[in-house]
């Protein structure tokens, strides 16, 4: 379904900017943005995919990853076709590369908002993500399904690569509850030879994200030769630490996939350094991911360090959760996190 994305600005002859993301994409008329599915028809910005999901599953919460919010529930994921950004080493890459690969075509199945809603409410679902793809592309159809989600008591979620303009987050703030942001490096050389973007607004993202008091985890895959210097690794701790020690790390190990088939998987003992860095560098809670490795999936007391929750599986979603309203059982300490 078609629908005008109002997330834009006209602007002289026919041309129109979209005010969705940093990419900040000015276009003609016949032109699509970046992500493929926004496109200037006759001086308005339409959004191709509005109610059209291309993937559509329930999800352990922990594999957004969110390990701090609402932990052992599931959510209701969502995603469509299109991205911003152009990774190379995408995982989603048959629907987040699809309309730039396939002359802008676009598929799925329809799925309004309210379907969507109706699906949480029905099946108790306490929350639903746009995920799988970047959710800031197709905001309209996210911000009208988060509207809807929070007038029935159902908490948001975006799983993001934090390309989101302040317009965006400032629109969508009353609705959205928590996001996963990636940090997929601290070189702008990464971003733009490897994702088709810059670093800088990805950091202005996360930081203007969390002051809004949107809960934030961030997620680094760790890609061999490209991201996984100690001293790389250390700055994005570093970064995370500056604006707040409670914000959850994720480190997940990389696999090949899409145009980086010739990088082996990340090693064992890289993924166990970063988690060493991050704790060195401040950090109460890292975690390390796309691996089995309990100890380095639970949660920890930051004060006591008694494990307050037990998690195992690839992404930590089998859940033994200690806390008692949000506190550690041994000392009382607040665990940060949005726990109901």
């Amino acid at each position: 379904m078609k629908v005008l994305a109002w997330m834009s600005e006209k602007r002289k002859e026919n041309k129109v900017l979209c005010k969705a993301c940093n990419q900040r994409c000015v276009l003609d008329v016949g032109e699509y943005g970046k992500c493929g599915i926004r496109k200037n028809e006759n001086g308005d910005l339409y959004l191709t995919v509005y109610g059209l999901a291309a993937a559509f599953n329930i999800d352990p919460i922990e594999k957004k990853p969110l390990f701090h919010f609402l932990p052992g529930t599931e959510i209701l994921s969502v995603g469509t076709v299109g991205c911003n950004f152009s990774c190379k080493f995408c995982q989603n890459f048959e629907i987040s590369q699809y309309p730039q690969e396939h002359n802008y075509e676009v598929f799925g199945t329809t799925l309004m908002p309210e379907t969507i809603v109706n699906i949480a409410k029905t099946r108790k679902i306490p929350s639903i993500a746009f995920t799988y793809n970047e959710p800031v592309v197709v905001f309209e159809y996210a911000y009208d399904t988060f509207k809807l989600a929070k007038q029935n008591g159902i908490k948001t979620v975006f799983v993001s690569s934090g390309y989101e303009t302040k317009e965006a987050i400032d629109t969508i703030k009353p609705y959205l509850d928590a996001a996963n942001i990636d940090l997929k490096a601290f070189t702008d050389r990464f971003y733009r030879e490897i994702c088709g973007a810059r670093l800088k607004p990805v950091l202005d993202s996360i930081e203007y994200t969390y002051k809004q008091g949107i809960w934030i985890e961030i997620t680094t895959l760790i890609i061999p030769g490209e991201n996984d210097s100690k001293e790389e690794l250390r700055d994005i701790a570093r970064f995370i630490a500056s604006i707040n020690k409670n914000i959850p790390w994720h480190v997940s190990r990389f696999y090949p996939m899409y145009k980086m088939l010739d990088r082996p998987p990340t090693p064992i003992e890289k993924l166990k350094e970063a988690y060493e860095i991050g704790k060195e560098e401040g950090l109460n809670y890292v975690y390390v991911g796309n691996v089995l490795d309990e100890d380095r999936e639970s949660t920890y007391c930051p004060t006591c360090g008694f494990k307050v929750i037990d998690r195992t599986g690839y992404v930590g979603q089998y859940v033994n959760n200690h806390l008692v309203d949000g506190k550690c059982p041994k000392c009382s300490t607040s665990i940060a996190g949005v726990w109901k």
